[in-house]
Protein backbone atom coordinates (compact mmCIF):
# COMPACT_ATOMS: atom_id res chain seq x y z
CA UNK A 1 0.00 0.00 0.00
CA UNK A 2 2.65 2.41 0.56
CA UNK A 3 1.46 5.43 1.02
CA UNK A 4 -1.13 4.71 -0.72
CA UNK A 5 0.25 6.30 -3.85
CA UNK A 6 -2.98 6.04 -5.79
CA UNK A 7 -4.12 9.37 -3.93
CA UNK A 8 -1.41 11.31 -5.92
CA UNK A 9 -1.68 9.29 -9.30
CA UNK A 10 -5.42 10.33 -9.60
CA UNK A 11 -4.45 13.68 -9.01
CA UNK A 12 -1.84 14.01 -11.48
CA UNK A 13 -3.61 12.58 -14.66
CA UNK A 14 -4.95 14.98 -16.51
CA UNK A 15 -3.96 18.54 -18.55
CA UNK A 16 -4.96 21.07 -21.84
CA UNK A 17 -5.54 24.21 -22.04
CA UNK A 18 -8.39 26.02 -22.59
CA UNK A 19 -10.98 28.14 -20.91
CA UNK A 20 -13.25 27.47 -17.69
CA UNK A 21 -16.08 27.62 -19.08
CA UNK A 22 -16.77 23.74 -17.11
CA UNK A 23 -15.20 24.73 -13.40
CA UNK A 24 -16.55 27.70 -11.14
CA UNK A 25 -16.29 28.90 -8.25
CA UNK A 26 -18.55 26.96 -5.02
CA UNK A 27 -18.25 22.98 -6.56
CA UNK A 28 -17.17 20.26 -3.93
CA UNK A 29 -17.00 16.94 -5.20
CA UNK A 30 -16.46 14.00 -2.36
CA UNK A 31 -15.14 10.07 -3.61
CA UNK A 32 -14.54 7.39 -1.47
CA UNK A 33 -11.02 5.95 -2.43
CA UNK A 34 -10.44 2.07 -2.35
CA UNK A 35 -7.86 -0.02 -2.46
CA UNK A 36 -7.85 -3.89 -3.72
CA UNK A 37 -6.90 -6.16 -0.79
CA UNK A 38 -6.47 -9.34 -1.07
CA UNK A 39 -9.13 -9.72 -4.22
CA UNK A 40 -12.01 -7.23 -2.96
CA UNK A 41 -12.14 -3.16 -3.13
CA UNK A 42 -11.84 -1.86 0.01
CA UNK A 43 -12.82 1.66 1.37
CA UNK A 44 -9.95 3.16 2.68
CA UNK A 45 -10.19 6.91 2.19
CA UNK A 46 -12.19 10.37 1.50
CA UNK A 47 -10.76 12.40 -1.65
CA UNK A 48 -12.40 16.10 -1.77
CA UNK A 49 -12.00 18.39 -4.68
CA UNK A 50 -13.30 21.34 -4.20
CA UNK A 51 -13.56 25.21 -6.20
CA UNK A 52 -13.63 29.08 -4.15
CA UNK A 53 -13.23 32.59 -5.52
CA UNK A 54 -10.31 34.00 -3.96
CA UNK A 55 -9.90 38.41 -3.71
CA UNK A 56 -6.23 39.96 -3.55
CA UNK A 57 -5.43 43.17 -3.48
CA UNK A 58 -4.38 43.22 -7.32
CA UNK A 59 -7.48 40.44 -8.64
CA UNK A 60 -9.46 37.93 -7.96
CA UNK A 61 -7.83 34.05 -8.40
CA UNK A 62 -9.71 30.74 -8.54
CA UNK A 63 -9.08 28.52 -4.89
CA UNK A 64 -8.59 24.50 -6.03
CA UNK A 65 -8.28 22.27 -3.66
CA UNK A 66 -7.83 18.84 -3.41
CA UNK A 67 -7.47 16.53 -0.06
CA UNK A 68 -7.32 12.74 0.83
CA UNK A 69 -8.21 11.74 4.46
CA UNK A 70 -7.64 8.18 5.46
CA UNK A 71 -10.94 7.44 7.50
CA UNK A 72 -10.07 7.04 11.02
CA UNK A 73 -10.62 3.24 11.23
CA UNK A 74 -7.21 3.15 9.25
CA UNK A 75 -5.52 6.12 10.91
CA UNK A 76 -3.83 3.77 13.45
CA UNK A 77 -2.64 1.03 10.40
CA UNK A 78 -1.48 4.08 7.81
CA UNK A 79 -2.84 7.65 8.41
CA UNK A 80 -2.56 9.79 5.45
CA UNK A 81 -3.47 13.82 5.86
CA UNK A 82 -2.84 15.19 2.41
CA UNK A 83 -3.62 18.50 0.76
CA UNK A 84 -3.19 19.69 -3.09
CA UNK A 85 -3.97 23.29 -3.91
CA UNK A 86 -3.61 25.98 -6.73
CA UNK A 87 -4.26 29.50 -7.31
CA UNK A 88 -5.50 29.69 -10.74
CA UNK A 89 -6.61 32.31 -13.59
CA UNK A 90 -10.09 31.97 -13.43
CA UNK A 91 -10.84 32.16 -17.32
CA UNK A 92 -7.32 30.19 -18.36
CA UNK A 93 -6.80 28.11 -15.54
CA UNK A 94 -3.36 29.39 -15.68
CA UNK A 95 -1.98 28.90 -12.26
CA UNK A 96 0.33 31.39 -10.72
CA UNK A 97 0.68 29.53 -7.16
CA UNK A 98 0.54 25.83 -5.91
CA UNK A 99 1.10 24.31 -2.56
CA UNK A 100 1.32 20.86 -1.55
CA UNK A 101 1.17 19.44 2.06
CA UNK A 102 1.21 15.67 3.05
CA UNK A 103 1.61 13.50 5.96
CA UNK A 104 1.59 10.07 5.01
CA UNK A 105 2.54 7.45 7.74
CA UNK A 106 5.91 8.95 9.69
CA UNK A 107 6.52 11.16 6.23
CA UNK A 108 6.00 14.62 6.34
CA UNK A 109 6.67 16.74 3.30
CA UNK A 110 5.78 20.14 1.71
CA UNK A 111 5.82 22.12 -1.48
CA UNK A 112 5.45 25.44 -2.83
CA UNK A 113 5.81 26.51 -6.41
CA UNK A 114 5.14 29.98 -7.59
CA UNK A 115 5.00 30.55 -11.32
CA UNK A 116 6.81 33.38 -12.71
CA UNK A 117 7.27 34.49 -15.92
CA UNK A 118 8.04 30.85 -16.96
CA UNK A 119 10.42 30.09 -14.02
CA UNK A 120 9.38 28.08 -11.26
CA UNK A 121 10.26 28.96 -8.36
CA UNK A 122 10.26 26.12 -5.64
CA UNK A 123 10.41 26.04 -1.65
CA UNK A 124 10.68 22.23 -0.17
CA UNK A 125 10.17 21.29 3.51
CA UNK A 126 10.55 17.37 4.46
CA UNK A 127 10.70 16.19 7.26
CA UNK A 128 14.02 16.20 9.63
CA UNK A 129 15.35 18.03 6.58
CA UNK A 130 16.54 21.48 6.18
CA UNK A 131 14.60 23.77 3.74
CA UNK A 132 15.39 23.85 -0.12
CA UNK A 133 14.78 26.57 -2.12
CA UNK A 134 15.20 26.09 -5.92
CA UNK A 135 13.96 27.96 -9.37
CA UNK A 136 14.47 26.53 -12.80
CA UNK A 137 12.88 27.41 -16.25
CA UNK A 138 9.47 25.44 -17.42
CA UNK A 139 7.80 25.49 -20.34
CA UNK A 140 5.23 27.80 -21.38
CA UNK A 141 2.07 25.05 -20.77
CA UNK A 142 3.46 23.47 -17.51
CA UNK A 143 0.99 23.20 -14.99
CA UNK A 144 0.60 21.90 -11.48
CA UNK A 145 -0.91 18.82 -10.23
CA UNK A 146 -4.42 19.92 -9.22
CA UNK A 147 -4.52 22.57 -12.34
CA UNK A 148 -4.07 19.63 -14.88
CA UNK A 149 -7.05 17.67 -13.02
CA UNK A 150 -9.46 20.50 -13.73
CA UNK A 151 -8.07 21.45 -17.21
CA UNK A 152 -9.11 17.97 -18.16
CA UNK A 153 -12.85 19.08 -17.96
CA UNK A 154 -12.17 21.70 -20.37
CA UNK A 155 -11.50 19.65 -23.43
CA UNK A 156 -14.13 19.16 -26.17
CA UNK A 157 -14.65 15.30 -26.16
CA UNK A 158 -17.37 15.25 -28.32
CA UNK A 159 -15.29 16.07 -31.21
CA UNK A 160 -12.75 13.63 -30.64
CA UNK A 161 -12.46 10.05 -32.19
CA UNK A 162 -12.04 6.94 -29.98
CA UNK A 163 -7.86 6.72 -30.09
CA UNK A 164 -7.22 10.48 -30.19
CA UNK A 165 -4.45 11.72 -27.96
CA UNK A 166 -3.44 15.16 -26.50
CA UNK A 167 -0.18 15.54 -25.06
CA UNK A 168 0.78 17.61 -22.20
CA UNK A 169 3.60 18.58 -19.35
CA UNK A 170 3.08 18.13 -15.43
CA UNK A 171 5.56 19.35 -12.88
CA UNK A 172 5.67 17.32 -10.10
CA UNK A 173 8.28 16.52 -7.60
CA UNK A 174 10.08 19.68 -8.87
CA UNK A 175 10.17 17.81 -12.27
CA UNK A 176 8.39 18.66 -15.72
CA UNK A 177 6.63 15.03 -16.91
CA UNK A 178 5.26 14.49 -20.19
CA UNK A 179 1.78 12.40 -20.42
CA UNK A 180 -1.18 11.98 -22.57
CA UNK A 181 -4.62 12.09 -22.24
CA UNK A 182 -6.57 9.15 -24.86
CA UNK A 183 -10.15 9.43 -25.48
CA UNK A 184 -11.90 6.00 -25.67
CA UNK A 185 -15.39 6.84 -26.21
CA UNK A 186 -18.54 7.33 -24.43
CA UNK A 187 -19.84 4.51 -21.66
CA UNK A 188 -23.08 4.78 -19.39
CA UNK A 189 -22.55 4.21 -15.76
CA UNK A 190 -23.57 4.77 -12.52
CA UNK A 191 -22.52 8.06 -10.93
CA UNK A 192 -23.30 7.87 -7.46
CA UNK A 193 -25.40 10.72 -6.22
CA UNK A 194 -25.78 11.81 -9.92
CA UNK A 195 -27.60 8.49 -11.20
CA UNK A 196 -26.86 6.15 -14.49
CA UNK A 197 -25.24 9.05 -16.56
CA UNK A 198 -23.08 8.65 -20.33
CA UNK A 199 -20.03 9.45 -19.99
CA UNK A 200 -16.68 10.64 -21.49
CA UNK A 201 -13.88 7.60 -21.58
CA UNK A 202 -10.25 8.67 -20.98
CA UNK A 203 -7.47 6.91 -20.23
CA UNK A 204 -4.30 8.22 -18.94
CA UNK A 205 -0.74 7.76 -19.67
CA UNK A 206 2.63 9.17 -18.17
CA UNK A 207 6.29 9.36 -18.30
CA UNK A 208 6.19 7.74 -14.72
CA UNK A 209 6.65 5.01 -13.05
CA UNK A 210 3.51 5.74 -10.54
CA UNK A 211 1.54 4.47 -13.12
CA UNK A 212 1.59 0.81 -14.80
CA UNK A 213 -0.43 -1.09 -17.60
CA UNK A 214 -1.48 0.19 -21.01
CA UNK A 215 -5.27 1.77 -20.69
CA UNK A 216 -5.57 0.81 -16.54
CA UNK A 217 -5.65 4.26 -15.63
CA UNK A 218 -9.16 5.40 -16.50
CA UNK A 219 -11.23 8.35 -16.02
CA UNK A 220 -14.83 8.51 -16.98
CA UNK A 221 -16.35 12.59 -17.21
CA UNK A 222 -19.96 13.07 -17.40
CA UNK A 223 -20.87 13.57 -21.32
CA UNK A 224 -22.39 17.24 -20.86
CA UNK A 225 -21.11 20.69 -20.28
CA UNK A 226 -19.68 19.92 -16.60
CA UNK A 227 -17.57 16.78 -17.34
CA UNK A 228 -17.86 15.86 -13.89
CA UNK A 229 -15.09 13.00 -12.85
CA UNK A 230 -17.90 10.50 -11.53
CA UNK A 231 -15.26 7.24 -11.40
CA UNK A 232 -11.52 7.12 -11.44
CA UNK A 233 -9.51 3.65 -11.82
CA UNK A 234 -5.88 3.31 -10.98
CA UNK A 235 -3.06 1.01 -12.04
CA UNK A 236 -0.15 1.14 -9.65
CA UNK A 237 3.47 -0.37 -8.82
CA UNK A 238 1.67 -1.64 -5.18
CA UNK A 239 -2.03 -2.42 -6.44
CA UNK A 240 -5.11 -1.16 -8.14
CA UNK A 241 -8.08 0.64 -6.71
CA UNK A 242 -11.11 3.09 -7.38
CA UNK A 243 -12.42 6.55 -6.73
CA UNK A 244 -15.94 6.24 -6.73
CA UNK A 245 -18.25 9.84 -6.51
CA UNK A 246 -20.41 10.41 -3.50
CA UNK A 247 -21.73 13.58 -3.21
CA UNK A 248 -21.78 16.43 -5.14
CA UNK A 249 -22.28 20.16 -4.73
CA UNK A 250 -22.39 23.80 -6.54
CA UNK A 251 -22.52 21.66 -9.96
Amino acid sequence: MKKLLFIASALLLFAQNGQSQAVKAGEKLTYSASYNMSGLMTPLAQVTMETESVSTSKSTLLHLICEANTFSKWDSFFKIRDSYESYVNPSTLKPSLYRREILEGTYSKKEKYIFKNGTLECTVNKKNTPERRSAFRIRPNTQDVVTTLYQVRNIDFSKMKPGQTKSFIVVFDEKEMSATVKYMGKETIDAGPLGSKSCYKVSIGANTDKLRGTDKNLIWLTADNKKVPALIKFSIPVGTGQLLLTNVKGI
